[in-house]
C-alpha cells in the first residue's frame, strides 16, 4: 500500500442528499469501466495519470489526525458525512483501507456525527456495533456475475454484497442501495424486478442511469427504457414502504 498526506479531510458537498464528505484514499482498486466519473475527474486534474495508476490506491496516512483537528470545528455544522464520493471506503480485500474507514467512522460517531456509507465491497460486520444513525449502503446494478467481471472487475460478488447488507439490516442498521449506473439491455439483459426483489428489505433505493458511455446513447429507446425503470423502482418502493430517489437526469 502506498501513502500520501493531505491538508484537509472533511469538506462540504453540493451533491444530492449529502452534507459533508471525506475521501481518505486516492484511487480505487475496483477498477470499474463504465467509465468511472471519479477516475475521469482525477485524471483531468492531474492527480492520477493512468487507469493502472488509479487502480493502485494510495491511502491518506494522516486521515485520523486531520479528523481530530476538523471535527471540533465542524461538528455543529455537519448533519452527516458521506464515505465516499471519489473512492470506496470498503475496497474488496484491501485491509488497510477497510481499517482506516472503520477508524474514521468510529471517530465521527464518537463526536455525534452519523455517516452515510456506500461500497461495492463488503460492509464489515463491525458496523453493527457503531451508531444506528449510520446509513449502510451498497451499489447494486445487476446480479449477473459475468457482467460484474467485465465492468466491475475487482468488486465483491453481488450476492455476497447483498448478504452483508442484509446482516446489518437484521441487527437494526439503516440500509440502502444505490442502483447507479444502471445498464441498458445492449450491455446486459436482465429483469429489474428480480434485482429489486433481492433488496426488498432495505430502507431506501436510489436509482440512476449510466452516463459517459457512448453505448447508452447508441441504444435506441434509452430514454424510454430509463423512464420505465424509474417507474418500476418508484412502484416497488411504494409497495414496500421504502424511501425512493430517482437521480436527476434519469427521467425525461
Amino acid at each position: 500500500m502506498e501513502y500520501i498526506t493531505r491538508k484537509s479531510m472533511l469538506y462540504k458537498t453540493e451533491a444530492e442528499h449529502s452534507d459533508y464528505t471525506m475521501n481518505h484514499v486516492l484511487g480505487c482498486s475496483h477498477g470499474c469501466k463504465f467509465p468511472c466519473y471519479a477516475f475521469l475527474m482525477k485524471k483531468r486534474f492531474g492527480q492520477v495519470k493512468t487507469y493502472e495508476d488509479w487502480c493502485t490506491p494510495k491511502i491518506v496516512s494522516n486521515t485520523l489526525e486531520l479528523l481530530d483537528k476538523e471535527i471540533p470545528r465542524l461538528k455543529d455544522k455537519i448533519h452527516s458525512v458521506h464515505l465516499c464520493f471519489t473512492t470506496d471506503p470498503f475496497m474488496y480485500k484491501v485491509d488497510e483501507v477497510i481499517a482506516m474507514s472503520l477508524a474514521s467512522i468510529k471517530k465521527l460517531n464518537a463526536a455525534g456525527i452519523s455517516c452515510r456509507i456506500l461500497t461495492k465491497g463488503l460492509l464489515p460486520a463491525e458496523l453493527a456495533h457503531m451508531s444506528k444513525e449510520n446509513e449502510c449502503g451498497i451499489t447494486l446494478i445487476s446480479l449477473n456475475e459475468d457482467y460484474r467481471a467485465q465492468m466491475e472487475p475487482n468488486t465483491s460478488p453481488y450476492l455476497a454484497r447483498i448478504a452483508a447488507l442484509k446482516f446489518l439490516h437484521e441487527v437494526g442498521c439503516k440500509t440502502w442501495v444505490c442502483m447507479e449506473p444502471y445498464p441498458t439491455p445492449n450491455l446486459v439483459k436482465q429483469d429489474l424486478r428480480t434485482i429489486l426483489d433481492k433488496i426488498s428489505f432495505v430502507d431506501k433505493i436510489i436509482f440512476g442511469k449510466m452516463n459517459y458511455n457512448k453505448e447508452i446513447t447508441a441504444y435506441k429507446g434509452h430514454k424510454e427504457f430509463y423512464n420505465d425503470c424509474a417507474a418500476q423502482v418508484k412502484e416497488f418502493c411504494a409497495e414496500h414502504g421504502m424511501d425512493c430517489y430517482i437521480k436527476i437526469g434519469t427521467e425525461t
